[in-house]
């Protein structure tokens, strides 16, 4: 077959591709959309359970509030009894003894060696978190004796089917009356996180030294982002055309690798650096109770951005200020780092220095996946596998997986 040199051309701009991709990508977006809906993805926030631990004033027992997601209490028991993909308060009231049943099962306190018995103290009722409606338990854990120096707690909830579940922990020690004390209220409140690596820990009596909280929330803030896959999307979105730059020596514009890893880097410093300024402000702000957006806006942007980020690729729109884009849209994925730490919660006696670390793990797990993507990048820019594969097609598939996204989440679905 011959192909003169104006086809050539065609075939090589970047809008020419564009409009190609589309012709074929159409027809198949309703199948890969129906085929994310199936994987029933959440981008954002992973499954987690929330327990709030208080020491009662006779020291001798701890009530515990334990809030754990329908969505996963659905998967294990199977409470959707017509399969109709909605759960009913009836569906959830009539299997509260089973769901006590699994969860208490899965709970442990124990205090010098002796198991606290759990008990129920009140009914179960509902809540609604940023994710969806979660069972609320209300339990007591009667020890038997005095608690001196800690009280030890073994988590097992969802492990054997899902190894990324952690269980959420703010314990409260310093009780000194009989009414329960809201999370945040008392100066010795507490975070624990409960994951597969640390199913079992001591509370203490006393809190952690400031240190002590620091590395706990670097680690919560490297990991958050690393689970954050549309946090991840939005800067690979960003980042993907820095190794990139068009040719103007022709008429028609065509894509070629970047001649320096040096301008590649410059690119990448200008995106990193707005994002963290942006997010950092805002996740500041509203970690601290400042300014509040309500999560299925924030959510929905975020999802937004991607998509916005992702096109801009798709059209080769490597022309753009993509740093402004970055500081614009990385203000609102600040509110959505805030989401999270709020779950996790701040403890009180070092509000501060959490608030830095956790900061700081988010720099530290960004800067990780910008050291793993730019020297690959940089390395395979020359070749049609970055240029078209990776590039454009990675940017349809991170589009269309961020639609998914908005659809949920803008739509509540």
């Amino acid at each position: 077959m011959m192909v003169n040199k104006s086809m050539h051309k065609n075939i090589c701009n970047p809008r020419y591709a564009f409009s190609r991709l589309l012709s074929i990508l159409l027809p198949s977006i309703a199948t890969v959309i129906t085929t994310l809906a199936s994987m029933n993805a959440h981008a954002h926030k992973p499954s987690d359970s929330y327990l709030t631990l208080t020491a009662q004033a006779n020291n001798n027992d701890v009530t515990v509030r334990w809030d754990i997601s329908l969505r996963d209490l659905d998967f294990v028991l199977q409470l959707d009894r017509d399969n109709d993909g909605t759960l009913t308060w009836g569906e959830v009231h009539n299997r509260e003894a089973d769901i006590t049943q699994y969860a208490s099962s899965n709970l442990q306190l124990s205090n010098t060696e002796k198991t606290c018995a759990l008990t129920t103290t009140a009914p179960m009722q509902l809540d609604h978190h940023s994710d969806g409606t979660y069972a609320v338990l209300s339990l007591n854990a009667a020890c038997g004796a005095p608690i001196s120096e800690a009280i030890q707690i073994k988590y097992s909830m969802l492990f054997d089917v899902d190894p990324s579940h952690r269980g959420l922990v703010q314990w409260i020690p310093s009780n000194k009356s009989d009414k329960p004390v809201e999370t945040g209220q008392d100066s010795m409140a507490m975070s624990f996180v409960l994951g597969t690596e640390s199913a079992t820990q001591n509370l203490p009596m006393q809190a952690p030294s400031q240190w002590q909280s620091f590395k706990q929330y670097v680690v919560e803030g490297v990991w958050h982002i690393w689970i954050g896959f549309d946090h991840i999307l939005f800067l690979l979105s960003l980042l993907l055309p820095a190794v990139l730059v068009f040719n103007h020596n022709d008429t028609v514009k065509h894509l070629q690798a970047a001649p320096s890893f040096w301008g590649a880097f410059k690119e990448v410093l200008k995106v990193v650096t707005a994002f963290t300024l942006a997010h950092s402000i805002t996740l500041t702000l509203a970690a601290l109770g400042y300014v509040s957006l309500p999560s299925r806006l924030v959510e929905s942007v975020i999802a937004a951005s991607i998509i916005i980020a992702a096109v801009s690729n798709i059209r080769s729109n490597l022309d753009t200020k993509r740093w402004v884009m970055a500081f614009g849209f990385g203000l609102i994925h600040g509110f959505g780092f805030a989401s999270v730490l709020a779950d996790l919660g701040l403890p009180s006696h070092a509000l501060v220095t959490a608030l830095i670390g956790f900061n700081v793990g988010v720099e530290l797990g960004q800067l990780a996946i910008v050291a793993a993507f730019l020297p690959l990048a940089f390395w395979l820019r020359h070749t049609k596998f970055y240029q078209v594969g990776v590039f454009i097609w990675g940017s349809v598939l991170i589009a269309l997986m961020a639609l998914y996204w908005f659809v949920q989440r803008a739509f509540d679905l």
